[in-house]
């Protein structure tokens, strides 16, 4: 298969597994969205989930955030990690929407990435799911995956965004990006791998991936 051919297949593939997409993180606005993101960080969606509306019942909005004490959100928000620095961004970046952007969340990627607690993926997930503003936020998935396929060199996500921009149509990012989250979560996992489940992994893999997965395989048996 050329290059062009596999990402071809990628695509209908990921299309035909998810013709509807599930946004991961539960939210109403952008705003919420924004907090939900930030907890995400070296947690798992699931867990995100069940504590955004805790806190959201307390504050869903920059305006209402600041009434709350840094110590307070981080009581809230303590099951899903990293609290007190996820506390401190949440409070810090709620008091500069509202004196910078007049409580509401701006759409461009720069002043996304000028908040506290705020870095290029989370900025690139609320454009894209916020706004529709086509962006391929990476994450571990991601990462894993375009590895895998032979898209990237694995080398770090700041290439591995590049080559999926490079290769992927600019119309398709904001659906494919979800499509491949799901799709790692479901066939393509970094623990409990089942290629015989993982039908683009198999068909299009990177030799020296597939070579390494077998000979593992192999060993246990």
């Amino acid at each position: 298969m050329t290059k062009a051919e596999k990402i071809a297949f990628t695509i209908s593939t990921l299309q035909e597994l998810y013709p509807e997409i599930p946004v991961p993180l539960d939210h109403k606005d952008p705003y919420t969205l924004l907090i939900a993101v930030l907890m995400s960080a070296q947690s798992t969606d699931v867990r995100v989930n069940k504590i955004t509306p805790l806190l959201f019942a307390r504050a869903d909005n920059p305006y209402d955030m600041i009434k709350l004490s840094v110590e307070e959100i981080r009581e809230i928000i303590k099951p899903v990690g990293l609290s007190p620095m996820k506390a401190k961004g949440i409070h810090g970046l709620s008091h500069i929407l509202i004196d910078k952007h007049n409580g509401e969340v701006p759409k461009e990627l720069e002043y996304l990435e000028e908040l506290p607690a705020v870095g290029h993926k989370t900025a690139s997930v609320v454009i894209s799911q916020a706004f529709g503003i086509p962006a391929f936020p990476v994450d571990t998935h991601i990462h894993r995956l375009l590895y895998r396929w032979g898209f990237t060199n694995g080398k770090n996500v700041v290439q591995t965004e590049k080559d999926a921009k490079r290769l992927f149509p600019r119309e398709i990012w904001n659906d494919l990006h979800l499509q491949i989250i799901w799709y790692g979560r479901e066939y393509s996992p970094a623990r409990g791998w089942d290629m015989e489940k993982d039908v683009i992994t198999k068909t299009i893999g990177r030799k020296t991936v597939l070579n390494d997965y077998y000979k593992k395989k192999k060993a246990r048996f």
